[in-house]
Protein backbone atom coordinates (compact mmCIF):
# COMPACT_ATOMS: atom_id res chain seq x y z
CA UNK A 1 0.00 0.00 0.00
CA UNK A 2 2.88 2.31 0.62
CA UNK A 3 4.68 1.67 -2.65
CA UNK A 4 1.15 2.37 -4.11
CA UNK A 5 0.85 5.54 -2.52
CA UNK A 6 4.38 5.82 -3.31
CA UNK A 7 4.03 5.67 -6.82
CA UNK A 8 0.73 8.04 -7.18
CA UNK A 9 2.38 10.20 -5.43
CA UNK A 10 5.35 10.72 -8.36
CA UNK A 11 3.12 10.89 -10.88
CA UNK A 12 0.87 13.61 -9.65
CA UNK A 13 4.08 15.77 -9.34
CA UNK A 14 5.37 15.10 -12.59
CA UNK A 15 1.91 15.61 -14.26
CA UNK A 16 1.56 18.57 -12.12
CA UNK A 17 5.39 20.19 -13.48
CA UNK A 18 4.31 19.47 -16.96
CA UNK A 19 4.17 23.16 -18.48
CA UNK A 20 1.82 24.44 -21.75
CA UNK A 21 3.96 25.68 -24.28
CA UNK A 22 2.48 27.65 -26.96
CA UNK A 23 3.65 26.99 -30.41
CA UNK A 24 3.81 30.17 -32.91
CA UNK A 25 3.32 28.72 -36.22
CA UNK A 26 3.17 31.28 -39.61
CA UNK A 27 0.40 33.49 -40.31
CA UNK A 28 -0.10 35.27 -43.38
CA UNK A 29 -3.26 37.17 -45.17
CA UNK A 30 -5.13 34.72 -47.50
CA UNK A 31 -4.08 33.89 -50.77
CA UNK A 32 -6.39 32.83 -53.93
CA UNK A 33 -5.43 29.21 -54.37
CA UNK A 34 -6.58 27.86 -58.24
CA UNK A 35 -6.92 24.49 -58.99
CA UNK A 36 -7.41 24.31 -62.50
CA UNK A 37 -5.85 20.63 -63.76
CA UNK A 38 -7.84 19.95 -66.60
CA UNK A 39 -7.59 16.25 -67.56
CA UNK A 40 -8.79 15.88 -71.09
CA UNK A 41 -10.06 11.99 -72.66
CA UNK A 42 -9.21 12.68 -76.09
CA UNK A 43 -12.29 10.37 -76.62
CA UNK A 44 -14.58 12.29 -75.41
CA UNK A 45 -16.31 15.54 -77.58
CA UNK A 46 -15.35 18.23 -75.14
CA UNK A 47 -12.40 19.33 -72.70
CA UNK A 48 -14.14 19.07 -68.81
CA UNK A 49 -13.26 22.22 -67.64
CA UNK A 50 -13.79 22.95 -64.15
CA UNK A 51 -11.77 25.37 -62.29
CA UNK A 52 -11.60 25.59 -58.63
CA UNK A 53 -11.05 28.26 -56.24
CA UNK A 54 -10.39 28.52 -52.47
CA UNK A 55 -8.72 31.02 -50.21
CA UNK A 56 -5.63 29.93 -48.11
CA UNK A 57 -5.69 29.62 -44.32
CA UNK A 58 -3.76 28.97 -41.09
CA UNK A 59 -1.51 26.25 -40.35
CA UNK A 60 -4.39 23.99 -38.61
CA UNK A 61 -7.38 24.90 -41.15
CA UNK A 62 -8.95 24.07 -44.37
CA UNK A 63 -8.72 26.17 -47.38
CA UNK A 64 -12.44 28.17 -47.80
CA UNK A 65 -13.97 28.38 -51.18
CA UNK A 66 -14.21 31.55 -52.76
CA UNK A 67 -16.18 33.40 -55.17
CA UNK A 68 -14.92 35.82 -58.58
CA UNK A 69 -16.41 38.04 -59.93
CA UNK A 70 -15.33 36.30 -63.45
CA UNK A 71 -13.76 33.22 -64.74
CA UNK A 72 -12.58 33.29 -68.67
CA UNK A 73 -10.69 31.29 -70.46
CA UNK A 74 -9.34 32.20 -74.02
CA UNK A 75 -7.22 30.23 -76.61
CA UNK A 76 -5.75 31.37 -79.30
CA UNK A 77 -4.50 29.79 -82.57
CA UNK A 78 -1.38 30.75 -83.73
CA UNK A 79 0.78 30.35 -87.17
CA UNK A 80 4.25 31.31 -87.55
CA UNK A 81 3.85 33.46 -84.37
CA UNK A 82 0.66 34.93 -85.24
CA UNK A 83 -2.56 34.38 -83.80
CA UNK A 84 -4.76 33.37 -86.84
CA UNK A 85 -7.40 32.40 -84.74
CA UNK A 86 -9.10 32.94 -81.16
CA UNK A 87 -11.95 31.33 -79.07
CA UNK A 88 -12.88 31.76 -75.34
CA UNK A 89 -14.74 30.02 -72.76
CA UNK A 90 -17.07 31.79 -69.97
CA UNK A 91 -17.13 30.19 -66.38
CA UNK A 92 -20.25 30.20 -63.79
CA UNK A 93 -20.07 29.32 -60.62
CA UNK A 94 -21.63 25.82 -60.51
CA UNK A 95 -23.42 26.10 -57.21
CA UNK A 96 -23.26 30.17 -55.26
CA UNK A 97 -20.58 29.91 -52.65
CA UNK A 98 -18.81 26.33 -53.89
CA UNK A 99 -16.19 28.33 -55.82
CA UNK A 100 -16.47 25.67 -58.47
CA UNK A 101 -16.64 27.12 -62.17
CA UNK A 102 -17.45 25.68 -65.16
CA UNK A 103 -18.48 26.53 -68.49
CA UNK A 104 -21.78 28.84 -68.64
CA UNK A 105 -24.59 27.02 -69.75
CA UNK A 106 -27.06 30.05 -69.36
CA UNK A 107 -24.76 32.25 -72.00
CA UNK A 108 -25.52 32.97 -75.40
CA UNK A 109 -23.97 30.32 -76.78
CA UNK A 110 -22.38 26.88 -76.25
CA UNK A 111 -19.00 27.78 -73.48
CA UNK A 112 -18.04 24.37 -73.74
CA UNK A 113 -14.57 24.00 -75.70
CA UNK A 114 -14.11 20.84 -77.96
CA UNK A 115 -11.09 18.65 -77.63
CA UNK A 116 -11.36 18.53 -81.87
CA UNK A 117 -9.59 21.64 -81.55
CA UNK A 118 -6.35 20.36 -79.49
CA UNK A 119 -4.21 19.19 -82.72
CA UNK A 120 -3.55 23.08 -83.64
CA UNK A 121 -1.33 25.28 -82.24
CA UNK A 122 -3.00 26.72 -79.26
CA UNK A 123 -2.50 28.68 -75.85
CA UNK A 124 -4.62 29.07 -73.29
CA UNK A 125 -5.04 32.01 -71.07
CA UNK A 126 -6.89 31.46 -67.61
CA UNK A 127 -8.10 35.05 -66.75
CA UNK A 128 -9.85 35.34 -63.39
CA UNK A 129 -10.90 38.71 -61.84
CA UNK A 130 -11.25 38.29 -57.88
CA UNK A 131 -11.65 40.67 -54.88
CA UNK A 132 -11.00 43.53 -57.09
CA UNK A 133 -7.30 41.77 -58.38
CA UNK A 134 -6.52 40.09 -61.83
CA UNK A 135 -4.93 36.84 -62.09
CA UNK A 136 -3.53 35.50 -65.39
CA UNK A 137 -2.24 31.43 -66.30
CA UNK A 138 -1.05 30.71 -69.10
CA UNK A 139 -0.43 26.94 -70.97
CA UNK A 140 -0.75 24.76 -73.61
CA UNK A 141 -1.94 21.23 -74.31
CA UNK A 142 0.10 18.08 -73.67
CA UNK A 143 -0.56 14.99 -74.76
CA UNK A 144 0.04 11.62 -72.73
CA UNK A 145 0.42 8.25 -73.86
CA UNK A 146 -1.79 4.77 -73.01
CA UNK A 147 -0.51 2.45 -69.89
CA UNK A 148 0.49 -0.61 -71.56
CA UNK A 149 -0.31 -3.01 -68.02
CA UNK A 150 -0.84 -2.77 -64.77
CA UNK A 151 0.17 -5.43 -62.66
CA UNK A 152 -0.33 -6.50 -58.67
CA UNK A 153 3.16 -7.40 -57.18
CA UNK A 154 4.25 -8.85 -54.11
CA UNK A 155 7.33 -7.71 -52.90
CA UNK A 156 7.17 -4.71 -49.90
CA UNK A 157 9.27 -1.96 -49.31
CA UNK A 158 9.32 -1.51 -45.16
CA UNK A 159 6.08 -4.20 -43.90
CA UNK A 160 3.80 -6.21 -44.99
CA UNK A 161 1.13 -3.51 -44.69
CA UNK A 162 1.87 -2.51 -48.66
CA UNK A 163 0.50 -3.19 -51.92
CA UNK A 164 3.02 -3.34 -54.75
CA UNK A 165 1.20 -2.45 -58.29
CA UNK A 166 3.60 -2.33 -61.63
CA UNK A 167 2.94 -0.24 -63.94
CA UNK A 168 4.04 0.01 -68.13
CA UNK A 169 3.96 2.47 -70.29
CA UNK A 170 5.54 3.50 -73.67
CA UNK A 171 7.13 6.41 -74.20
CA UNK A 172 6.64 8.66 -77.26
CA UNK A 173 10.24 8.55 -79.28
CA UNK A 174 9.33 12.43 -80.78
CA UNK A 175 9.35 14.09 -78.02
CA UNK A 176 11.02 15.18 -74.69
CA UNK A 177 7.96 13.93 -72.71
CA UNK A 178 7.30 14.49 -68.81
CA UNK A 179 4.60 12.30 -66.98
CA UNK A 180 1.96 12.91 -64.25
CA UNK A 181 0.72 9.62 -62.54
CA UNK A 182 -2.62 9.90 -60.46
CA UNK A 183 -2.93 6.45 -57.96
CA UNK A 184 -6.01 7.64 -56.10
CA UNK A 185 -5.76 8.54 -52.48
CA UNK A 186 -4.60 11.85 -53.22
CA UNK A 187 -1.25 10.17 -53.86
CA UNK A 188 0.86 11.25 -56.86
CA UNK A 189 4.46 10.55 -59.15
CA UNK A 190 6.27 11.94 -61.49
CA UNK A 191 8.51 10.84 -64.17
CA UNK A 192 10.46 12.16 -66.93
CA UNK A 193 12.12 10.15 -70.03
CA UNK A 194 15.80 11.27 -69.60
CA UNK A 195 16.60 7.50 -69.10
CA UNK A 196 13.73 5.51 -71.26
CA UNK A 197 13.29 8.17 -74.20
CA UNK A 198 11.14 5.90 -76.50
CA UNK A 199 11.43 2.80 -74.53
CA UNK A 200 8.98 0.55 -73.17
CA UNK A 201 9.27 1.55 -69.30
CA UNK A 202 7.72 -0.35 -65.83
CA UNK A 203 8.06 0.24 -62.63
CA UNK A 204 6.79 -0.90 -59.08
CA UNK A 205 4.54 1.61 -57.05
CA UNK A 206 3.41 0.70 -53.20
CA UNK A 207 0.60 1.94 -51.60
CA UNK A 208 1.27 2.23 -47.80
CA UNK A 209 -2.14 -0.32 -46.84
CA UNK A 210 -3.13 -3.03 -48.10
CA UNK A 211 -6.39 -3.80 -49.93
CA UNK A 212 -9.69 -6.09 -49.64
CA UNK A 213 -9.52 -8.63 -52.38
CA UNK A 214 -12.11 -7.13 -55.37
CA UNK A 215 -11.08 -3.64 -54.71
CA UNK A 216 -10.46 -1.43 -58.02
CA UNK A 217 -7.79 0.60 -57.83
CA UNK A 218 -7.89 3.24 -60.62
CA UNK A 219 -4.29 4.73 -62.20
CA UNK A 220 -4.13 7.75 -64.26
CA UNK A 221 -1.17 8.54 -66.47
CA UNK A 222 -1.33 12.70 -67.44
CA UNK A 223 0.93 14.48 -69.95
CA UNK A 224 2.94 17.22 -68.53
CA UNK A 225 5.27 20.03 -69.71
CA UNK A 226 8.74 20.49 -67.80
CA UNK A 227 7.58 23.42 -65.44
CA UNK A 228 3.89 21.82 -64.25
CA UNK A 229 6.66 18.39 -63.80
CA UNK A 230 8.94 20.55 -61.72
CA UNK A 231 5.82 22.44 -59.48
CA UNK A 232 4.28 19.21 -59.53
CA UNK A 233 7.28 17.67 -58.14
CA UNK A 234 7.89 19.77 -55.00
CA UNK A 235 4.14 19.75 -54.32
CA UNK A 236 4.45 16.09 -54.09
CA UNK A 237 7.07 16.45 -51.41
CA UNK A 238 5.98 19.22 -49.07
CA UNK A 239 2.35 17.77 -49.51
CA UNK A 240 1.54 14.50 -46.77
CA UNK A 241 -2.12 14.70 -46.26
CA UNK A 242 -5.54 13.77 -47.64
CA UNK A 243 -6.66 17.54 -48.12
CA UNK A 244 -5.08 17.06 -51.79
CA UNK A 245 -2.05 18.62 -53.68
CA UNK A 246 -3.77 21.87 -53.91
CA UNK A 247 -4.37 22.17 -50.41
CA UNK A 248 -2.01 24.69 -48.72
CA UNK A 249 1.82 23.24 -48.71
CA UNK A 250 4.24 23.00 -45.73
CA UNK A 251 6.37 25.61 -48.02
CA UNK A 252 4.75 27.63 -50.34
CA UNK A 253 5.02 26.67 -53.55
CA UNK A 254 4.53 28.73 -56.70
CA UNK A 255 2.69 27.73 -59.75
CA UNK A 256 1.95 29.68 -63.02
CA UNK A 257 -0.89 31.97 -61.95
CA UNK A 258 0.01 35.38 -61.54
CA UNK A 259 -1.50 38.63 -60.29
CA UNK A 260 -1.18 41.25 -63.13
CA UNK A 261 -3.62 43.66 -61.66
CA UNK A 262 -0.28 46.10 -61.46
CA UNK A 263 1.35 45.34 -64.49
CA UNK A 264 1.05 47.49 -67.15
CA UNK A 265 3.43 46.07 -69.59
CA UNK A 266 1.73 43.32 -71.90
CA UNK A 267 5.16 41.33 -71.90
CA UNK A 268 5.43 40.93 -68.65
CA UNK A 269 3.32 38.77 -66.62
CA UNK A 270 5.50 37.49 -63.66
CA UNK A 271 5.33 39.99 -61.45
CA UNK A 272 9.09 40.33 -60.61
CA UNK A 273 8.62 43.81 -59.06
CA UNK A 274 6.26 42.40 -56.29
CA UNK A 275 7.33 39.28 -55.11
CA UNK A 276 4.96 39.08 -52.42
CA UNK A 277 1.90 39.89 -54.87
CA UNK A 278 1.12 36.30 -56.27
CA UNK A 279 -1.49 33.36 -55.78
CA UNK A 280 -1.14 29.63 -55.37
CA UNK A 281 -1.84 26.66 -57.43
CA UNK A 282 -1.23 25.72 -61.58
CA UNK A 283 -3.29 25.80 -64.78
CA UNK A 284 -2.34 22.87 -67.15
CA UNK A 285 -4.60 21.06 -69.72
CA UNK A 286 -3.57 17.57 -69.84
CA UNK A 287 -3.97 14.15 -71.50
CA UNK A 288 -5.07 11.87 -69.10
CA UNK A 289 -5.17 7.54 -69.61
CA UNK A 290 -6.63 5.49 -67.13
CA UNK A 291 -6.91 2.27 -66.59
CA UNK A 292 -7.88 0.15 -63.70
CA UNK A 293 -6.61 -2.57 -61.08
CA UNK A 294 -8.60 -5.52 -59.43
CA UNK A 295 -6.95 -6.68 -56.42
CA UNK A 296 -6.68 -10.24 -55.87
Amino acid sequence: MKKFIYLLAVFVLNVACEEVIDVEVPTEAPRLIVDALIRVDIDEPYIPVEVKLSLSSDFFNNNTPTSAESVLIQYDEYEDGIIINSGFSNLAEEIPGSGIYTPDPNFSSDQRIPTSILDRNLVFNLLIRHDGRLYLATTEYVPSVPIDSLIQGDETLFSDDETEVIVTFTDDPERESFYLLDFGFSEFLVTEDKFYKGQQFSFSYFYDQTFEPDTELEIGLMGADKTFFNYMNLLIEQTNNDAGIFATPVATVRGNVFDITDIDNIDISDNVGQPNVFPLGYFAIVQEYKDTLVIQ
